[in-house]
């Protein structure tokens, strides 16, 4: 009987072991080796922990869905995601391992030899007298585009102003200002005990945003931001204040049979007190109509002037089908999975949509979107054809609904991946001509600037976008250091891509760029170690597909980062 045979599981979850040369503590989250500590996320130490119980045998992904996940269904990526972060804590390799082996098609196999608590050396056993290390908390890095944010206000106050100029009024801080008044849409909190209400109650607030967001005189925070208060008990107060915001809405959605009730109050978060509320009680299929009252109330309650165009989508809506509206929340649901397999379904919820409403245009514009970064990551069979039907659905998604900015952002982002770049440069413009305050629409408007190889645009473009989305995606940071790399900065470029990384382990393009900036930095162990997890977590990409779905317009700029990348070892 092997030592990890003889390590029981309570062992390894109350006591530190030792794999290889490192001293793991479960019950800290926390691995050292001599002077080196690291800390690590519960997930990862429990498949460590796993490992750890079962070394030299292998195990599988399915071993690991039922033990660590509980049954979970978290698919492919959120295992090998796991597996990435524990190697790159213990330092180890995916192409030449010493401590976590990679059984292709099979599984994970722990090679390094395990201690139980009985065999460790003394000076493992003392009380703990270490010097923990100061890291960087995500908070702090999201102080920047606040900053970015308050620059923005004070610019705002200062500028003379001409008899054109729009009335000043209080911001949150008390200070007279020509800005907007700014505002943030709470999640709606959904009454009725059953999870599968809950993406409707999100799909309200959601739209809620999507309209406040065209309208020029009001700032509105993203979606992404305002999403990220989900489930926390939190003041409308300490909202205002965490967000630099003058006005929070909040509300709650009881759906119940062809019944729907929603309650929705608009707050002042500088004093608490209510500015706006109402209840609404009505059927089923007049929900929408209910959106459109409490978008109208908050213009009325705010004295928000809007134009006639404004006016005029205002009033439209995107469906009056709910079997296509649930179907269409499904598939945005399943768009944000990053493997195939959640792709592939998310397609197919959004064609269940189209066929339940055949004139829904937000729907044939997310089933664009979501062909596109199929042909984009090298999911499809057929590429050509995939990416030639991405165009007819985005096309057909802007004639049937012009009026919000959500299909124009898919038909840019199809242009862009089919490398016809003034076109997605067009449609993306007339996206934020739409919605000033869409967010993701300055952050793929940046992509295309990136890809045009101007960097100053794109790092004006993705600034803006921070400051309408505070707790931005990584995406945001993406970009930013995407134009660092253009321009040389690589420093720059290596800390907006490593805590673009740190927002999302899966996302190829951020690791090939910091792949790259690494090599510019003359980091050439960072660089190899890079790409080998690249490989790992997509073996499909290569320089040679990178050729194909990676757009750049400058050849030379392609030829600089393809070299790059072969100098870190990314194969041909």
């Amino acid at each position: 009987m092997t030592d990890a045979q003889n390590l029981s599981l309570d062992d390894t979850h109350h006591h530190r072991f030792m794999v290889g040369d490192w001293l793991v503590e479960p019950d800290q989250g926390e691995m050292t080796r001599g002077t080196e500590s690291v800390r690590v996320e519960p997930k990862v130490m429990e498949v460590l922990v796993y490992l750890a119980r079962r070394q030299g045998e292998v195990v599988t992904r399915d071993d690991l869905e039922r033990d660590v996940w509980k049954g979970a269904l978290v698919g492919y990526d959120a295992v090998t995601s796991t597996v990435i972060k524990l190697r790159k804590a213990l330092g180890d390799s995916a192409r030449r391992p010493s401590l976590i082996r990679t059984i292709p098609k099979r599984g994970y196999q722990l090679v390094a030899p395990v201690k139980r608590p009985g065999e460790l050396p003394p000076e493992s056993m003392a009380p703990e007298t270490r010097q923990r290390p100061i890291r960087a908390t995500t908070a702090a890095l999201l102080l920047a585009p606040a900053i970015v944010f308050l620059a923005g206000i004070l610019y705002w106050v200062s500028t003379p102003r001409g008899p054109d100029s729009p009335p000043l009024q209080e911001d949150f801080s008390g200070t007279m200002t020509s800005a907007p008044p700014s505002i943030v849409v709470l999640p709606f909190e959904n009454l009725i005990d059953d999870p599968s209400q809950e993406q409707f109650a999100d799909g309200i607030t959601e739209d809620i945003i999507t309209d406040l967001s065209g309208l020029s005189d009001l700032l509105v925070i993203a979606s992404n931001t305002s999403f990220s208060y989900k489930g926390r008990k939190i003041t409308p107060k300490e909202v205002g204040t965490d967000l630099k915001v003058r006005f929070v809405l909040e509300g709650s959605i009881r759906r119940h049979g062809d019944s729907v009730r929603v309650n929705a109050q608009l707050v002042d978060a500088k004093t608490g007190f209510q500015k706006w509320a109402r209840r609404y009680d009505r059927k089923l299929d007049q929900v929408f109509a209910v959106q459109d009252e409490v978008t109208n109330s908050i213009v009325d309650a705010l004295a928000i002037n809007m134009s006639d165009s404004e006016r005029a989508r205002l009033a439209q809506r995107n469906t009056s089908s709910l079997e296509a509206y649930d179907y269409f929340r499904e598939g945005q649901r399943l768009s944000k999975g990053s493997s195939r397999e959640s792709n592939t379904q998310a397609q197919q919820t959004y064609r269940s949509a189209i066929r339940a409403d055949p004139d829904y245009g937000r729907a044939y514009g997310a089933l664009a979107y979501t062909m596109a970064f199929s042909y984009r990551r090298g999911w499809s069979d057929s590429p050509v054809q995939t990416i030639d039907q991405a165009l007819e659905l985005a096309l057909k998604a802007v004639e049937l609904d012009a009026s919000i900015p959500q299909t124009y952002w898919s038909l840019g982002y199809v242009h862009l991946m089919r490398k016809e770049y003034d076109k997605a440069d067009a449609a993306v413009t007339r996206a934020l001509a739409i919605a000033p305050n869409y967010a993701d629409g300055y952050g793929l408007l940046a992509l295309i600037k990136n890809a045009l190889g101007e960097p100053d645009e794109a790092i004006a473009l993705i600034t803006k976008g921070m400051e309408l989305n505070p707790y931005y995606t990584w995406d945001y940071p993406y970009n930013l250091g995407r134009a660092y790399y253009t321009l040389g900065r690589y420093d720059d470029a290596i800390e907006a891509l490593e805590e673009a990384r740190t927002r999302n382990e899966n996302a190829v393009p951020v690791r090939l760029h910091l792949a790259a900036s690494y090599v510019g930095a003359g980091r050439q162990d960072d660089a190899e170690w890079e790409v080998q997890e690249i490989q790992v977590l997509s073996p499909t990409d290569t320089i040679s597909h990178l050729r194909v779905a990676h757009p750049v317009e400058d050849p030379g700029l392609m030829e600089k980062f393809a070299g790059d990348l072969r100098a870190a070892g990314l194969p041909e």
